[in-house]
């Protein structure tokens, strides 16, 4: 089970040392600027290797049980389906249900936990390995592996990493859970937070954070949801950024820092070193500048 970008290498290494017996993943959405049904990467991906696949709206709905145990599982795999189990489908496999989840639990459980560690300045992530409950990421743990978090990693260069990180964990350790040499453990309760599902107008700049800050989230929300902020009523995104140390700056104030436009924050300069303004593609904050002759 599982449908972005990140369950791929999953599926793939699942596909190399096990028979999977079907793919379950999110409907078609719409996509691109002609809004036409796409499928899921996931989907995608199966299709190629010629795996079956389901795609129900919501695991709740009738004849969606009857379908997977059609299939007869041993164990179910989640890598961010998008879709929180319920108890039967939980209790349908005899090995359980294995979840890969981008983050150190109980650090981020939800849905965006790689955008919420780069948010927050965590110095390091990884993967864990969990047994699934009925809780939100809350079940016990299988294992677990960490890698630092350096500066400037942006959310689409450390999903990558935790996605092949999460598959050579799991194909790692399977053989052990299946025997049952490898038991799981309790998660623990202290440390527990959560990361909610992002929306678009979550990139929303605001300026009476720190410059700091507000790096941090230009970092961690490329490329989705990204961050923007408005100028004269249109939307300038703000591909990538950097905190310039100032004494003297007044909030959303703008400024030139070495030929880059900058914004004022609650502390220090935000410079703005690759932008999009709307309707047009992405530019240097330089060529923006030159673009903008009342900027100051």
């Amino acid at each position: 089970m599982g449908s972005p970008d990140f369950a791929l290498p999953t599926l793939e290494e699942l596909h190399k040392a096990a028979r999977v017996v079907g793919v379950v993943t999110q409907p078609d959405r719409p996509a691109g600027r002609g809004r036409q049904p796409a499928p899921s990467p996931v989907r995608q991906m199966a299709d190629k290797l010629g795996i079956p696949v389901f795609q129900p709206l919501s695991l709740r709905k009738p004849g969606v049980v009857e379908q997977l145990q059609a299939w007869q599982p041993d164990l179910i795999v989640v890598a961010a389906y998008g879709q929180i189990l319920p108890k039967n489908v939980l209790a349908l496999p005899p090995k359980g249900c294995v979840n890969v989840h981008a983050s150190l639990l109980p650090r981020w459980r939800g849905a965006a936990p790689i955008q919420a560690a780069i948010l927050a300045g965590d110095e390091r992530s990884g993967v864990t390995i969990m047994l699934m409950d009925e809780g939100l990421d809350t079940g016990p743990i299988l294992t677990q592996r960490a890698v630092p978090i350096r500066p400037g990693t942006t959310g689409a260069e450390l999903t990558l990493q935790l996605a092949f990180l999460g598959a050579a964990t799991l194909i790692e350790i399977l053989p052990s859970f299946l025997s049952g040499m490898l038991a799981p453990l309790p998660q623990p309760q202290d440390g527990a937070t959560y990361a909610p599902m992002l929306k678009k107008a979550d990139g929303l700049l605001d300026f009476h954070q720190s410059a700091l800050a507000l790096t941090r989230k230009v970092h961690a929300f490329f490329p989705w949801p990204g961050t923007f902020f408005l100028l004269n009523g249109r939307q300038i995104k703000v591909l990538e950024a950097h905190p310039h140390d100032t004494f003297e700056s007044e909030i959303e104030a703008h400024y030139i820092v070495n030929n880059l436009p900058a914004i004022g924050t609650s502390e220090g300069l935000l410079v703005l070193d690759q932008v999009q303004p709307e309707g047009k593609r992405p530019m240097r904050g330089s060529d923006f500048l030159n673009g903008q002759p009342g900027w100051l």
